[in-house]
């Protein structure tokens, strides 16, 4: 290669010495019109390299099943090899040009070279972007945070590649510049701190699938309830479902707590808990008379014939004097009212019927006994799961008065004197 460049630029000079042109001069025209030369030809060599890489690699792209080269087409790697080229074939070429000027030789030759360096970045960079943009296409990556692998990557290359333009620039051995950037390491991972804990957050979110592209999250602390969109190693963004954007720190998904909704939605149902307040003193027993009306409510009238069979064969055996309701067995309005909704529950429609089903009392409060719904629904849409929790409670509230209960609100008058 050396000896080709020789020829090529190395006759001139010799010639105009034959035709007795002072050394001086003779050397300055040799100059001119080796540098014109030197543009002419890496220009030709840009351009036909051009011309063969890009019209290559579309022709592969097209011909080929894999989309791989297609990206890399898309991110305009053959673009940049081509201008790498011809830059290796001036940065061959400055030394002989410039053999006589040793100054200007080590100047041209130093700013080729870091072009040359950052343009091979460049070429890394887009090569890094197709694997990217590949591996995003395939499902089992798509919900991976490669972004952040490929900035880590960027990262050190950046890295490595100013360490290298530095010692060229200053003539300093690799080693020396190691060693020095050794001992100034504190500063360096005091002014990388937050790429580093992102790139460990990164890799402890992957390995331990606690987040994905497209899982719903809810981060309280950040405001942050909706789809996770993009992670990347310093920063994480999350869709709201009023369509606004919230960017979090990647690394509070280790440091911080937050709610990932994807086990809901990989489940069979979503799970809808919410509880009534009833009234205490709307809670008695139920007498014989009020039996034979509910008995009119089809999805409690077998139950209620069972129940009466058991409690009249109880109270008979232990020879209970009914003159009072509270003596023996008896059947109460809640208790009924609780049975009827768990057989509403169980036909349903949307209700799975294969998860938990509860219909429950809990710990009575000054505002009443909360009776809670413990169901799962069939559908985990968001409008779906919404529309079937109204649909269930608007019927327990309007089945309430068959029951002779009452739900518990604030009086009028108390939220005006609040209000």
């Amino acid at each position: 290669m050396h000896k080709i460049l020789e020829n090529i630029f190395g006759w001139l000079y010799p010639l105009l010495r034959k035709m007795n042109m002072g050394d001086t001069l003779s050397s300055y025209i040799s100059l001119v019109i080796n540098v014109i030369l030197l543009c002419v030809l890496a220009y030709i060599i840009y351009v036909v390299f051009r011309l063969v890489l890009v019209t290559l690699m579309v022709v592969i792209a097209k011909k080929t099943n894999t989309h791989f080269d297609d990206l890399l087409v898309s991110n305009k790697t053959a673009k940049y090899i081509a201008h790498l080229i011809p830059f290796l074939f001036i940065y061959k070429s400055v030394p002989i040009i410039l053999e006589e000027y040793v100054y200007w030789e080590t100047v041209f030759g130093k700013l080729v070279g870091i072009y040359i360096i950052l343009l091979s970045l460049w070429i890394v960079r887009s090569v890094l972007k197709a694997i990217r943009d590949y591996l995003k296409s395939k499902p089992k990556f798509s919900d991976k945070p490669i972004d952040s692998y490929v900035q880590v990557i960027m990262i050190v290359l950046w890295i490595l590649a100013t360490g290298v333009i530095i010692s060229t620039i200053f003539n300093i051995k690799t080693n020396t510049l190691l060693g020095t950037l050794g001992a100034i390491s504190a500063i360096i991972i005091l002014i990388f701190r937050d790429t580093i804990l992102g790139f460990v957050a990164s890799v402890q979110v992957s390995l331990n699938d606690m987040v994905r592209i497209g899982d719903w999250i809810t981060f309280d602390k950040f405001g942050a309830d909706g789809d996770v969109i993009e992670i990347n190693l310093a920063t994480v963004k999350v869709r709201n479902f009023d369509n606004t954007t919230t960017t979090i720190p990647t690394y509070s998904l280790i440091s911080d707590s937050f709610r990932n909704w994807r086990g809901m939605l990989d489940s069979d149902g979503r799970r809808i808990k919410r509880h009534l307040l009833i009234k205490a003193k709307s809670i008695r027993f139920l007498n014989e008379e009020e039996l034979q009306k509910m008995k009119k409510i089809q999805l409690v009238s077998h139950y209620i014939d069972k129940r009466q069979e058991e409690i009249t064969k109880y109270n008979k055996t232990y020879h209970v004097d009914k003159t009072l309701s509270i003596n023996g067995r008896n059947m109460t309005n809640f208790g009924l009212f609780r049975k009827y909704i768990t057989e509403y529950l169980e036909r349903h429609p949307g209700v799975n019927p294969n998860m938990i089903l509860l219909c429950r009392q809990l710990q009575p409060t000054a505002y009443g006994i909360p009776l809670e719904i413990y169901v799962f629904s069939k559908d985990q849409r968001f409008e779906q799961y919404e529309y079937l929790m109204a649909d269930i409670f608007d019927h327990i509230i309007a089945s309430t008065v068959y029951f002779d209960l009452e739900i518990f609100e604030l009086p009028t008058d108390t939220i005006s004197a609040d209000a």
